[in-house]
């Protein structure tokens, strides 16, 4: 009888847990996002407009279209893609929200794989 009730009230407790996701306060403004490749750190900075994100990696800068499908996803398309694979777009939709950074996942459209990232507000 104690394991029922403790069941439940575990089953309770963890119902009424709401994930943040204010994604209007993520929509523009300047990022950074941290990440790890073979083992070493890297950084991109972005900067996102209504309309625009612009990308600062490795001192190389990448512009892309945002198109905004509903508060918290949108699909970033490269300006001037390099090759085939630059020119596929990338669906973006954030998960949670904190009150300086989002986490969110990340992947090219029409693809089963994703990534997760979390891009803290500058």
């Amino acid at each position: 009888m104690k394991k029922i009730i403790l069941f439940f009230s575990l089953l309770i407790l963890t119902s009424c847990y709401d994930v943040e996701r204010n994604c209007k306060d993520f929509k523009t403004g300047r990022f950074q996002f941290d990440y790890v490749v073979n083992g070493v750190k890297k950084t991109t900075l972005f900067e996102r407009t209504d309309k625009f994100q612009i990308e600062t990696y490795e001192g190389k800068t990448d512009t892309a279209t945002v198109r905004w499908v509903n508060d918290c996803e949108f699909v970033l398309q490269k300006l001037h893609p390099k090759n085939i694979k630059e020119k596929k777009a990338i669906s973006m939709r954030i998960v949670s929200t904190t009150k300086k950074s989002y986490t969110f996942e990340f992947g090219i459209i029409g693809s089963d794989e994703k990534q997760k990232g979390i891009a803290i507000k500058q």
